[in-house]
């Protein structure tokens, strides 16, 4: 499933009701004066200096009895207090990202400092990520709900719009829950974890 599919299938999937369609952006080649002189590394590396929390999206499986969906995610957001929306930001190239859009609906697990492996697991591509992590439903996604997380948050897909490349993923939540207790969150910094 490409991109243009894959946003398609999450609106197709959307539990949250209609959403107006933005309008369809001009596709051109960008043009040489228009590429910003910044060179990938340093972006990243100056970027690097904002330090973020880690979060693992997951969605159900789409399947009966296949597997269900999540990756290590870093680049979460809260957005709207009414009607409650979050946003996280997702690679095209993802191959997560299609199983999370025909699932139409996902939960953000915010990570402890505790959950450095479970990140870690998270992170790889191919592997079964969900092997010896605990985890259940969310109460109206279904979505996998880490055990040991310090907040989740239940939402459906409710808006995907590009950005560059990326993806910027908007959901409604719809339920949400944060552990007792004092633990700090997981954070990254400068290419590691704080």
């Amino acid at each position: 499933m490409g991109h243009a599919g894959a946003a398609a299938a999450a609106v197709r999937h959307l539990r949250a009701g209609p959403v107006e369609p933005l309008p369809r952006p001009v596709l051109r080649c960008v043009r040489e004066d228009e590429r910003a002189p910044v060179d990938q590394g340093e972006f990243r590396r100056v970027l690097g200096n904002f330090a973020t929390g880690l979060t693992v999206v997951t969605a159900p499986a789409t399947t009966p009895g296949g597997p269900p969906a999540g990756f290590a995610c870093q680049s979460f957001s809260s957005l709207s207090l009414d009607p409650p929306l979050v946003a996280f930001m997702v690679g095209r190239t993802s191959t997560t990202w299609p199983r999370i859009a025909a699932a139409g609906v996902f939960c953000v697990n915010v990570l402890g400092a505790g959950q450095r492996e479970v990140c870690r697991a998270f992170a790889v591509s191919g592997a079964d990520k969900f092997a010896g992590v605990a985890h259940d439903p969310a109460p109206v996604s279904g979505a996998p709900r880490l055990t040991g997380a310090l907040a989740w948050i239940d939402c459906a897909i409710h808006a995907v719009h590009t950005g560059g490349d990326h993806l910027i993923v908007v959901g409604r939540v719809h339920a949400l829950g944060a552990a007792d207790g004092d633990e700090a969150p997981l954070l990254f910094h400068r290419g590691r974890f704080l």
